[in-house]
């Protein structure tokens, strides 16, 4: 049975710059910290780069076609800070804002509703150069990023993201080394998760500062975490992990406050005396909206052996997507609606949600993805018992629109509603696109 939703609900598709543009050296574009990452010889998958991507730098009108033939009422993007600001401060290249002017302009051409983000993981190399989000400095550099961008496209864009997951700038790039930068220095991660919260909320004063009345909000990655057995040790983990994943992020944007046993427990590892009160106050800026990224349900275990949190993941117990994660629809309700009760009221959107499968074209040219059809078909369900129980929730974006690079996976790990031959750059839709369709023409006969 297709779930329905309130009026004005709104439903979508997500991208990210450098995972689509390509285009890197074009029109006054700097490097990134992915560009010098995924060119460094084993980070990424085959060595696999974002160089060219899926072109769509050259061809946004023909993607911005796609999108409407899919029926999306919005289109979540990002904005490239390379592209824009090349050395990361300083002037401002004006051809790269006119490219998301342009793309602006044929959304509402087309009655798509926009929804932009900031920073979705590229930062400008030189910024790195001199510390990267370990530096404080860049959170002001961030910014007047803000203030360049929404000077120019603020009159187009309705909704803006500051931030698209902070977790994974700060941790898997800092702390785990499998993302740019490609560092493992816990100190370093913790000043990083740090200064991606803070430039937020000077990305929040900017943006209300700039032209236009669009609404502000954060992207975060949000974890359901259960203890593995009943073992106290075990609860205690996952307890750790939930502040890791969740709460280190949750709770300074909605409470101006880092979770007490999250601090005594870093304590003893990394300098944590960054977390002042005037700080915390800009960091827990009014929210418009707060932006949902779901794809993990995690059991743990205590495990003396890790270092960080004595805490290990279980492999999952049930279905799992190509890339192993496992799949459990009403752990996505269980995300919105503990949200909803602990950290609102504030309006949610699912800023992502989708998963990779091993996705082909077949003898008849079709892609057959029935497993992301099952896959999307209940997180929807899920999406809407959430709104059954009260939740505020009033969006969803299905991660992705396109196969594209997948950061460290490069291009191994396919997670689009459009299939991209990446030879060609021929699209090919496939059986999702077509079953998404459906529920969006569905949707949109609903609210006539």
């Amino acid at each position: 049975m297709t779930p329905t939703f309130p009026p004005g609900f709104l439903l979508g598709t997500s991208t990210a710059a450098y995972q689509i543009e390509g285009a890197v050296r074009e029109a006054g574009r700097g490097p990134s910290i992915w560009d010098t990452f995924s060119h460094t010889p084993g980070k990424v998958y085959r060595g696999d780069t974002g160089d060219i991507a899926c072109d769509h730098y050259h061809r946004p009108s023909a993607d911005l076609d796609m999108i409407a033939e899919l029926g999306c009422q919005t289109y979540r993007f990002s904005i490239a800070w390379p592209r824009v600001i090349p050395a990361g401060q300083g002037p401002v290249n004006h051809p790269g804002l006119d490219f998301y002017k342009r793309l602006l302009d044929g959304l509402h051409e087309r009655g798509i509703i926009p929804m932009a983000t900031l920073y979705h993981w590229d930062l400008p190399q030189p910024l790195q150069d001199a510390g990267g989000w370990a530096a404080r400095d860049t959170t002001a550099r961030f910014a007047d990023y803000a203030a360049a961008v929404v000077a120019e496209l603020g009159d187009l864009v309705p909704f803006w993201v500051t931030v698209n997951e902070p977790w994974v700038s700060a941790f898997a790039g800092y702390l785990q080394g499998r993302h740019a930068p490609g560092l493992t220095d816990l100190a370093a991660a913790l000043r990083a998760s740090h200064h991606l919260l803070l430039g937020h909320g000077y990305a929040c004063q900017a943006l209300r500062a700039g032209p236009g009345s669009g609404q502000v909000g954060i992207a975060l990655n949000l974890t359901d975490v259960e203890p593995g057995t009943g073992d106290p040790l075990d609860k205690a983990a996952a307890e750790r992990i939930d502040g890791f994943e969740n709460r280190w992020f949750l709770d300074p944007v909605r409470y101006g406050r880092y979770p007490e046993d999250m601090l005594t427990w870093y304590g003893g590892k990394a300098d944590v005396l960054f977390a002042d009160e005037s700080d915390l106050g800009l960091i827990a800026q009014p929210l418009d909206f707060l932006g949902v990224n779901y794809y993990e349900y995690q059991r743990i275990v205590h495990d003396q052996d890790e270092p960080v949190h004595a805490a290990r993941e279980l492999p999952p117990a049930g279905p799992a997507t190509h890339g192993g994660v496992a799949i459990e629809p009403a752990a996505l309700t269980r995300v919105l609606c503990r949200v909803h009760e602990n950290y609102g009221p504030v309006p949610l959107y699912v800023t992502e949600n989708g998963a990779s499968f091993n996705d082909y074209i077949d003898p008849e040219g079709r892609v057959n993805d029935q497993e992301r059809i099952d896959y999307l078909s209940a997180h929807l369900a899920a999406a809407a018992e959430s709104i059954r129980r009260g939740v505020d929730l009033r969006g969803y974006y299905i991660w992705s629109l396109l196969d594209n690079f997948e950061w460290a996976h490069g291009y191994s790990s396919r997670f689009g509603l459009i299939y991209v031959d990446y030879r060609t750059q021929t699209r090919i839709p496939k059986a999702s696109a077509a079953w998404f369709r459906g529920i969006t023409s569905q949707e949109k006969r609903s609210s006539e």
